[in-house]
């Protein structure tokens, strides 16, 4: 029985030694969903750097960095035929629909009734002149709610000056 006491005095005396705070189990609960929503951003940042490289884009990373982790935009890729190919996992947040069910498909799905036209027209245009665009539309949920959605868009060219994706950077704003 002395050798466990000497045992429990030890670990106590280590554990001071350590110097770190403990947390109480409530805490836990709290901050496990910024937890998940930082893995979830890494893990985005993560696979654009691999489309990035992949595709030879021509673009500044610290942006796209910015934009996802600091501005927390949702951001879209599309290929340059406009089918959504990644879509970052705050998707969700905004339209109700997860990464996985929007891939393949054209962001034309996010439209409605109430979607302004003549608000698409400039996102048409600038898509057809490859030109950045900034615009606020009507967009649709899962659920066929409608949402206000700002989107700033832009073609990304490869090293060689060729259109391989347009990337968008999305925010449901007021």
């Amino acid at each position: 029985m002395i050798d466990l006491k000497d045992y429990d005095n030890a670990v106590i005396k280590f554990r001071k030694s350590l110097n770190f705070a403990m947390l109480p189990v409530l805490s836990w609960d709290f901050y496990s969903s910024s937890y998940e929503e930082i893995k979830q951003t890494e893990e985005d940042a993560a696979t654009l750097l691999r489309l990035v490289s992949s595709n030879s884009w021509n673009i500044d990373t610290e942006i796209l960095d910015t934009k996802l982790k600091v501005d927390k935009n949702v951001v879209v890729v599309t290929d340059a035929k406009l089918n959504i190919v990644f879509a970052t996992q705050n998707m969700w947040n905004m339209s109700q629909y997860h990464p996985e069910e929007i891939i393949g498909k054209n962001p034309k799905m996010f439209q409605g009734n109430l979607t302004n036209t003549s608000t698409l027209k400039i996102v048409s245009d600038a898509v057809k002149e490859k030109r950045p665009f900034e615009v606020t539309v009507v967009n649709y949920k899962k659920d066929g709610s409608t949402y206000k959605c700002w989107i700033q868009g832009q073609p990304i060219f490869n090293k060689k000056g060729d259109v391989v994706n347009f990337i968008a950077f999305e925010k449901e704003v007021a």
